[in-house]
């Protein structure tokens, strides 16, 4: 059984947890070139970020470059064939699900039903307080806002919804999703976030577990659902350590896995053996040129190992 891989796009989210300093400078082009690349050598997705404003307290860490995800998605979706399109993840909270079903609708409609809604609580008051939504309640908010896209992505045309905070019905919305059923898969490793993915989900997107974390954290997504009678497919993810493909000529850092083919495969296929589904990867790159041609090297010789 493979073990399908994604990648989270560079340029349209510049934290400085993980940019590489030739992002700062990109641009368009970067992006419609990183995805072409991504979707001719099997990557299962592409995946944007989503913050609408981010506070002088944090923007040293975080940078303000965070580009709207249905935009992003949209521009690409045109430039590419098959990949999917990953919100990794959309803070659903911040705007109405009505807004919000009618922007990834529109998107599933235009890309042929290749939307995946990945949906998060959010973690940055002042982007909440900003837009008029309670901070200390977005895990509820997120809970109901699920309920709700549920109902506005699915198959009616006049969705309904009765919820404390959201109640709509009545209100034709065309065009419809391609997709019968929109996946909704839920990121944040909390236990909150964890119980909500597998109440709630059909996926899970940890945010930053290392490996020693994932089984246990995966063992409690089933039990939760077992414990509460959910069937169907789930899928697990896991964003890896950073990769190099073969024998990097500069310091790609301690955390960063590099070598032959074989040798990535092998790491990568303990994701598979603890239960993981999918994975997220990222290179290590000075420049667009470098990562094209790791995503290359990749799809052509690591992918088949896996």
């Amino acid at each position: 059984m493979s073990l399908p891989y994604g990648i989270q796009l560079p340029v349209q989210s510049q934290s400085a947890i993980y940019a590489e300093s030739w992002e700062a400078d990109a641009g368009p082009e970067d992006l419609l070139a990183v995805a072409r690349t991504a979707d001719r050598a099997g990557f299962a997705y592409l995946a944007s970020c989503d913050h609408v404003g981010i506070p002088r307290r944090l923007a040293s860490a975080m940078s303000t470059v965070w580009y709207d995800p249905v935009a992003t998605l949209a521009f690409l979706a045109a430039a590419t064939e098959r990949i999917r399109l990953l919100s990794h993840v959309a803070v659903v909270g911040l705007r109405h699900p009505l807004l919000t079903a009618k922007q990834f609708a529109t998107l599933d409609h235009l890309s042929g039903g290749r939307l995946i809604l990945g949906v998060g609580a959010g973690h940055v008051r002042e982007e909440f307080e900003a837009l008029g939504v309670d901070f200390e309640r977005r895990g509820s908010v997120l809970d109901e806002s699920i309920d709700a896209l549920r109902a506005a992505l699915g198959p009616d045309e006049f969705p309904e919804h009765h919820g404390k905070l959201y109640d709509f019905e009545g209100l034709g919305q065309r065009p419809r999703p391609a997709q019968e059923r929109v996946p909704v898969w839920v990121g944040g490793s909390s236990p909150a976030a964890v119980r909500r993915a597998a109440l709630k989900g059909d996926g899970w997107l940890p945010q930053g577990d290392p490996r020693d974390r994932l089984p246990a954290q995966i063992a409690r997504i089933r039990r939760l659902r077992e414990e509460a009678a959910i069937e169907g497919p789930f899928v697990v993810g896991a964003i890896t350590e950073p990769l190099y493909v073969g024998k990097p000529g500069w310091d790609v850092g301690r955390r960063t896995v590099a070598g032959a083919a074989e040798e990535l495969a092998e790491s990568l296929r303990a994701y598979r053996a603890m239960g993981v589904h999918q994975i997220q990867v990222r290179f290590r790159c000075r420049s667009r040129s470098e990562l094209t041609d790791q995503i290359e090297a990749f799809g052509a010789e690591v992918a088949p190992l896996l």
